[in-house]
């Protein structure tokens, strides 16, 4: 028996929206990818973290149908729960922050890869999409909706098949987005979501975003 921490992770500004992240904090109690990726299918999350190493920060993330190797929802929030200044998921060494009410996180695009981006001409455009929009592999629809302010209005369609037709915040395409851009973005995503991005000198992307604890339970 062990406890899932359930958060919300990209909350907005008044608390609302964020995306759902299930949490076991004790890895040891669920050992080897296939009963991990049976856990994170039955909680169904569009992902779930299983911490291997609190001191460290090792952790592993699957979604309800694959494991992977970098996801920026789940270490934003883990690197809250934990208040490490580093993790360690299987892509490597993930520098991570508390900054006030935000917790940042360091990713680099490459990690990220085989999420694709559209731009469409307003953020009318982008609400009015079909969930999930007719086509295959990973969307990331967005819209300007202050260039100069770097303010987009966006929303991702994974079109897996794994029951997540679409994901409320998206901090690994949040940072593809950005690092197309080449700039800081503040991101509107879902129904009220808020994702922070900070590109940096050596090409890396900061992401950032609230936290909030939703629930407790056992499993």
């Amino acid at each position: 028996m062990t406890d899932l921490d359930v958060l919300r992770v990209f909350c907005g500004p008044r608390g609302h929206g964020g995306n759902e992240l299930g949490v076991v904090r004790d890895g040891r109690a669920v050992t080897g990818e296939r009963a991990r990726q049976e856990l994170a299918a039955r909680l169904g999350f569009s992902e779930t973290v299983f911490v291997d190493d609190p001191e460290r920060g090792i952790v592993d993330i699957y979604t309800p149908s694959v494991r992977l190797p970098f996801a920026g929802h789940p270490l934003v929030g883990v690197a809250w729960l934990l208040d490490l200044p580093e993790l360690l998921p299987p892509a490597g060494e993930v520098p991570a922050r508390q900054d006030g009410e935000f917790t940042w996180i360091t990713g680099r695009p490459a990690w990220a890869s085989g999420r694709r981006t559209e731009r469409y001409a307003s953020p009318a455009e982008v609400d009015a999409l079909p969930s999930p929009p007719e086509g295959e592999g990973w969307l990331y629809a967005w819209a300007w909706q202050d260039e100069s302010a770097g303010r987009v209005r966006a929303r991702a369609f994974p079109r897996r098949g794994d029951g997540i037709v679409e994901d409320e915040a998206t901090g690994a395409a949040a940072l593809v987005l950005s690092g197309e851009l080449g700039r800081a973005l503040n991101i509107t995503q879902g129904e009220g979501s808020q994702i922070l991005t900070s590109p940096q000198p050596d090409g890396s992307i900061e992401i950032g975003g609230r936290v909030a604890l939703a629930e407790v339970r056992s499993l």
